[in-house]
């Protein structure tokens, strides 16, 4: 019987343990995915906009306020450059 009760315990904590490890890794995954789509919005916006006479430019701030806000990002610097 105590066999079946350390059996429990082992797969709960592992359980537990998982969760708790789990937590980090979709925080980066949606990171990357910001990153991404803030990229490759900054990329069309330059394409399509450079007709309009909108360009942003690609450089280390604007990457990185596209990368971590991701499309409300991209939206505020168009707005920023829009004002300016």
């Amino acid at each position: 019987m105590s066999n079946i009760v350390y059996f429990i315990i082992a797969v709960l904590a592992i359980f537990i343990v998982g969760k708790i490890f789990a937590w980090p890794f979709k925080i980066l995954l949606n990171l990357i995915i910001n990153g991404i789509m803030g990229g490759v919005l900054l990329f069309l916006i330059n394409l399509v906009g450079s007709k309009f006479g909108l360009i942003i430019p690609i450089n280390a701030i604007t990457a990185l306020i596209a990368g971590f806000l991701g499309i409300p990002g991209v939206l505020f610097l168009v707005i920023v450059n829009y004002l300016r």
